[in-house]
């Protein structure tokens, strides 16, 4: 078996505790009543799609969704209702990303949106007061990229670009079909669940 020399995570249920039902009442308080058909917590659909591959920005998307809500939302009330999603970052997992990128590459591989990840490129992403590029070798992002899990070219994109070798890889993804889709390029794969301490989970499968 290849020892293995990366190790990619995803953000959402993984390194981020996801609330989707409180990002939902948020879109919803602000007049988007038909959110619970669009959002989804690991791809989503319709213009909340679009955003996460790129295909639009965040002006037009609060656009979009005005005409949806039938009045003007603003950029800070979209912004509210989005990290409704985030309910911790615990450090922890952090500071264990931190000690496997001294033996390990480290990479991180989300489907995200403007919205959340500029925050995370904050002080306010960990409570160490770090930014989110503080705990990765690299970093790819559905909406910069073009592409959101499964679709098999995002992980293209990634492999290519990094030149990891997919034998040596971890994928680490709470994502039945990200992991499925990892595993079918030849990663070793780990789906924790959200929330989980997934620590021990991923040490078993570097020994």
């Amino acid at each position: 078996m290849p020892v293995i020399k990366n190790i990619v995570f995803d953000l959402g249920g993984v390194i981020i505790d996801l609330d989707i039902m409180r990002s939902i009442q948020r879109f919803e308080n602000i007049g988007v009543k038909n959110v619970r058909e669009i959002l989804d917590p690991y791809e989503q659909r319709g213009i909340f799609l679009e955003l996460e591959r790129g295909q639009t920005d965040l002006p037009a998307f609060c656009l979009a969704l005005s005409r949806y809500a039938g009045k003007n939302l603003t950029i800070e009330e979209v912004r509210h209702a989005w990290m409704g999603f985030v309910v911790d970052v615990p450090q922890y997992k952090l500071d264990y990303i931190l000690e496997l990128r001294k033996t390990h590459r480290v990479y991180l591989l989300s489907n995200t949106n403007p919205v959340i990840f500029e925050w995370a490129q904050t002080d306010a992403f960990s409570a160490a007061g770090l930014p989110i590029s503080h705990y990765f070798d690299a970093m790819y992002v559905s909406y910069k990229i073009g592409a959101t899990k499964p679709d098999p070219r995002i992980f293209e994109y990634m492999l290519n670009d990094s030149g990891m070798t997919a034998s040596e890889t971890l994928f680490v993804d709470d994502g039945a079909q990200n992991v499925a889709v990892g595993g079918s390029f030849g990663m070793l794969t780990c789906q924790p669940r959200n929330k989980e301490d997934w620590r021990e989970a991923v040490g078993r499968k570097l020994l």
